[in-house]
């Protein structure tokens, strides 16, 4: 089987993701988190690392899992029960892991927003949704339905979103930023977007969506952000000539 060194695949990763530009949350930790021996035969991508997806890759026969939600957004610490698991498995099976947050939501080919918005047959992409001095999101110029856009979200995604219909029924300028932005309603609104698609938010905005005269649809935090993983795998496996797999473990949320 063909394989690829992880020196070559991490640098580029961190190039095309522009990892070290991008301002992240503390604990995103963008980059590569854990290393292996140095060779790479099949990539695993999966929107969470975690013990289970952990297992997931090494049943796939991967020896690098590609996130999006990286292992460090607390510390792991000590190292017993269910962590001395997932160290063990990583070295005993030799994978490596690397982590892109922001800088793969916001990237301009293989973001998640990017990707969400062309599924959805938003055309035009400008930027959008200004946050950590960037723009994060994109947003469209667009003449559909309330109804039709949530339909269509459902169907990119595979879950049915929450609709929170504060404004008019026909969408005309949509929003998109994926994960958990809903709380950042107001920028969505400020920067003067009728509609607003992310994956979830907090119980007050409905109330905030009304008086802000605005939609916002939920499509769910791990099903918006499934996109971006299976982009940045199949960008490296056409570059670098080995085989990637996803592995879905939905949370429902």
């Amino acid at each position: 089987m063909a394989a690829a060194a992880l020196k070559e695949i991490v640098p580029y990763c961190d190039r095309a993701l522009r990892t070290s530009e991008i301002k992240d949350y503390d604990g995103a930790v963008n980059g590569l988190q854990v290393e292996n021996s140095g060779q790479v035969r099949r990539i695993a991508a999966a929107v969470d690392a975690s013990l289970t997806t952990l297992q997931m890759a090494i049943a796939a026969k991967a020896d690098l899992l590609l996130v999006h939600h990286g292992l460090f957004w607390s510390p792991i610490q000590p190292w017993t029960g269910r962590n001395y698991e997932l160290i063990r498995l990583l070295m005993t099976h030799n994978v490596a892991v690397y982590s892109s947050h922001l800088p793969l939501d916001s990237h301009p080919v293989l973001g998640n927003n990017v990707q969400l918005a062309k599924s959805l047959g938003l055309k035009n992409l400008q930027p959008f949704f200004f946050e950590k001095g960037q723009h994060l999101g994109v947003q469209a110029k667009a003449n559909i339905s309330r109804e039709e856009l949530t339909h269509r979200l459902a169907k990119a995604t595979g879950t049915k979103p929450i609709v929170l219909p504060g404004g008019l029924t026909m969408c005309r300028r949509i929003g998109v930023v994926t994960g958990g932005a809903g709380s950042q309603l107001k920028i969505a609104a400020t920067e003067g977007v009728d509609t607003f698609i992310t994956g979830e938010g907090p119980h007050w905005t409905y109330a905030l969506a009304e008086d802000l005269g605005i939609n916002a649809l939920y499509g769910g935090h791990y099903a918006t952000e499934t996109f971006g993983v299976k982009a940045l795998a199949g960008d490296l496996s056409k570059r670098f000539k080995i085989p990637w797999v996803f592995l879905d473990h939905p949370t429902g949320l």
